[in-house]
C-alpha cells in the first residue's frame, strides 16, 4: 500500500551521547523511534505521539518557475532535529515513518499518496509533523487531514510571504495548493478557512488581493507583524473553526534567517517573531497537524535554514507537551 514510502537510514537520526542510560540526558536521536505504518494497525496511548514523515518532492516548486532542492529537505532537517535535547516526559513518543518518494510519481500522485499517509498517521493517533519538500505539500496535507475529519471546521493558518492562491488551469503547483483546496471546500460544501501571516505585497499580484477578499481569506501583512503580532486576528480565526491545521513556507523568514528556500525575501519575518506567534497558536489546543515546507539545501549556508526549522519543530513538539502536561520543569 505505502510502496513509496521508504524507511530513513541509521545515518540520520545520529548525534551526540552524554548518556546511554539518563533519560535527562538524552537527544532526540535516542529517542526516535522507526515505524512501519503499514504494519500498525491499533492506535497508541499516551499524551502525546509525534510522528514524523519526509515529502521528497518538489515538482510544485518546478512547476511554479522556482529554485528546485527542496525534495532534499526532509533529511536535512532530520539531521538538526538529531542533536535536540529532549525536555518532556518520557510519556511523549517520538516516531519517524520515513520518506515519501516521488520520483516516479506525478505531483497529483504525490500528493495523494501523502493524504492516505497522513489519514493514517491520524488514525494511530500520532500528530503529524511533515517535513518538506516544496509547498505542494500543503494540498496533499490538508486532504489527508481533511479524510479524518470530514464534516468538521477545519481551518488553515500559513506563514508564508506568498498567498499561494493562483488559478491553475495547467495543473496544481506550489503556488496554487490553498485556491484548490477553496475549490474542494465549494464542491463538497465545506467551510473554507485560510489565514495567511507575513504576506509581502511585492510577492503579490493585485488580482490575488482580490481573489482573497472574494474567497473570504484572511491575511496579516508582514510589516504589520513587525509593529505588533497579530493574536487577536489569530485567536478570532481559531474560535471559528473546530480544528487548525499550521504550515510554514521558509520563505516568510528573512534571507539572513533562511537563505535556503526557493524564494528568499530580503525583508522577511524575523523567526522570534514566527515562533511567538506558532506557540501561540499551539496553545489554543485545536492545532492537529503540521508541515515546513521549501528548505533547499542546495542554497542554505552552514545549514542555516535547516537548523531554522528544527528550532520551530522544537517549538511544535515542547509546547504541545506543554499543553498536554508532559513538559519537564527544571527550572
Amino acid at each position: 500500500m505505502y510502496k513509496y514510502l521508504l524507511p530513513v537510514g541509521s545515518k540520520i537520526w545520529q548525534g551526540r551521547i552524554d548518556d546511554e542510560e539518563n533519560y535527562e540526558a538524552f537527544r532526540w536521536h535516542q529517542w526516535v523511534q522507526a515505524v512501519d505504518l503499514e504494519e500498525m494497525k491499533v492506535r497508541l496511548d499516551g499524551p502525546l505521539n509525534i510522528c514524523f514523515i519526509g515529502f521528497e518532492c518538489d515538482q510544485g516548486v518546478q512547476r511554479n518557475k522556482g529554485r528546485i532542492g527542496a525534495s532534499s529537505g526532509p533529511d536535512s532537517i532530520r539531521r538538526e532535529l538529531a542533536n535536540l535535547p529532549c525536555q518532556f516526559t518520557e510519556e511523549v513518543k517520538l516516531f519517524d515513518a520515513g520518506n515519501l518518494m516521488t520520483r516516479h510519481l506525478t505531483l497529483e500522485e504525490a500528493q495523494e499518496n501523502l493524504s492516505d499517509l497522513i489519514e493514517k498517521i491520524l488514525s494511530l493517533n500520532m500528530f503529524p509533523v511533515v517535513l518538506g519538500g516544496g509547498h505542494e505539500i500543503a494540498y496533499g496535507h490538508y486532504k489527508g487531514l481533511r479524510k479524518s475529519l470530514k464534516r468538521n471546521k477545519l481551518g488553515i493558518v500559513n506563514f508564508d510571504a506568498h498567498l499561494d492562491i493562483r488559478p491553475y488551469p495547467n495543473g496544481g503547483s506550489s503556488g496554487t495548493m490553498f485556491r484548490q483546496i477553496y475549490d474542494d471546500c465549494i464542491a463538497e460544501k465545506n467551510i473554507y478557512g485560510y489565514m495567511c501571516l507575513g504576506v509581502q505585497r511585492r510577492s503579490n499580484t493585485i488580482l490575488l488581493f482580490k481573489d482573497a477578499k472574494a474567497m473570504g481569506a484572511k491575511y496579516v501583512f508582514a510589516k504589520d507583524i513587525v509593529k505588533e503580532l497579530p493574536y487577536s486576528h489569530m485567536d478570532a480565526f481559531a474560535r471559528a473553526h473546530d480544528k487548525l491545521y499550521v504550515t510554514i513556507c521558509s520563505d516568510v523568514f528573512a534571507a539572513a534567517f533562511a537563505p535556503g528556500v526557493s524564494a528568499p525575501q530580503t525583508l522577511g519575518l524575523n523567526p522570534e517573531s514566527v515562533l511567538q506567534m506558532l506557540k501561540h497558536l499551539i496553545r489554543t489546543r485545536k492545532v492537529m497537524s503540521f508541515d515546513i515546507a521549501e528548505v533547499s539545501p542546495r542554497f542554505d549556508h552552514d545549514k542555516v535554514t535547516s537548523n531554522l526549522a528544527a528550532v520551530m519543530i522544537f517549538a511544535v513538539v515542547n509546547t504541545l507537551a506543554e499543553v498536554r502536561d508532559c513538559l519537564i520543569d527544571f527550572e
